[in-house]
């Protein structure tokens, strides 16, 4: 229930040194700070004026300080009216937004590490919250569309991947001001980044078949690559898939629960006898033991060349090619889009792209003249 009284709040000055005004906001009655639970009567707001303004610029001076004076009071009433006393907490500016991000990164994938990272970077190591403005945000926008790539310096990140980590930051930002760490809603001021649109490449039915009939110099890294393709799981749910996360469903049926990495959510996902088959034999802890990323650089290409296929595929481009061929086998949009744990189905229609992309290759090739 809301109190049946509203405090006043109310501008007002207060001598100070070489003939100087003070301005502070008085709030009567009182408000308590919800953090601290002490009563508050003023809030200074750190500025002065001229107590008898002797030229024409001090007189412009105190016009401009007594205005943006009255714009703050104007904002701490609607605040005191809406019960909103964040204001109140004079340590929270001070507080480490670089510590707030690292948390925040380590509980989500491998992409807020890496924004953390060049956001680390961008600041050189220290930022509060208080430093954190639309001005610092614009500025990390333009540092990732010209930064280099953390793990190889001579080469510059793509702009998709800017627009991705740029992406990642809004989030950090929307957390921040949805838990009242940030007073504003910042993302209502920066622009996104832009994605390209770039061709995907994927593999067909038959190139799968190809890649499963060839041998590969790690035996684990086919398995894991194989399952991909039949689950469309990305790398990080692969690598942390445990013999505990596959179990019999309500159907009494083989499917993994997952927690998928990139959104917390538990996802339950059916089995079949051949994807069961690729795990290999039941054991305890990781399933894919021995399964790390670094194979999927120079082993993954090796194999991949083996096997006569002259694309430009990426262990991502996996999930690509699940997504295209459920949907080119006629498995409606709408399951693909939950067995890819897409959030919206507007993700998913970027491969009914690629697959109608498909159609109108295989139509061109028969022709009568």
């Amino acid at each position: 229930m809301l109190p049946s009284t509203c405090s006043k709040v109310t501008l007002r000055q207060r001598p100070i040194s070489n003939d100087r005004l003070s301005l502070y906001l008085d709030y009567y009655p009182a408000v308590r700070n919800p953090k601290t639970m002490k009563l508050s009567r003023r809030e200074s707001l750190g500025f002065y004026i001229f107590a008898n303004p002797r030229s024409k610029y001090q007189k412009e001076y105190n016009d401009a300080i007594l205005m943006r004076a009255e714009v703050i009071r104007c904002r701490r009433q609607e605040a005191v009216i809406n019960h909103e006393f964040g204001f109140l907490d004079r340590e929270q500016p001070k507080a480490n937004f670089l510590e707030y991000f690292e948390e925040k990164a380590k509980q989500h994938y491998e992409k807020w590490t890496i924004t953390y990272r060049h956001f680390e970077r961008f600041v050189k190591g220290k930022c509060t919250f208080g430093e954190v403005t639309v001005e610092l945000c614009n500025k990390f926008r333009d540092y990732l569309l010209k930064a280099k790539q953390l793990r190889h310096p001579k080469q510059n990140i793509s702009r998709n991947s800017a627009a991705g980590y740029f992406s990642t930051f809004r989030a950090l930002l929307k957390a921040a001001y949805k838990e009242r760490l940030l007073k504003e809603n910042l993302n209502d001021f920066i622009e996104e980044i832009e994605y390209e649109e770039v061709k995907k490449f994927f593999l067909t039915a038959d190139e799968v078949k190809q890649l499963a009939a060839t041998p590969c110099e790690k035996p684990i890294l086919k398995q894991a690559s194989l399952f991909a393709i039949l689950t469309g799981l990305r790398i990080s749910d692969v690598l942390k898939l445990r013999w505990e996360d596959i179990r019999p469903d309500s159907s009494g049926e083989m499917s993994m629960f997952v927690r998928i990495q990139k959104t917390q959510k538990e996802s339950v996902h059916p089995l079949s006898s051949e994807m069961l088959a690729l795990c290999g034999e039941r054991g305890k802890g990781i399933v894919f033991k021995g399964f790390n990323r670094s194979m999927t650089q120079g082993a993954l290409k090796k194999w991949i060349t083996a096997a006569g296929i002259t694309k430009r595929i990426t262990f991502h481009r996996f999930r690509d090619t699940f997504a295209t061929l459920q949907l080119a086998a006629g498995t409606d949009i709408y399951t693909v889009s939950k067995m890819l744990d897409h959030a919206n189905v507007t993700t998913t229609q970027i491969y009914a792209k690629l697959v109608d992309s498909t159609k109108r290759d295989t139509v061109d090739r028969i022709k009568l003249t």
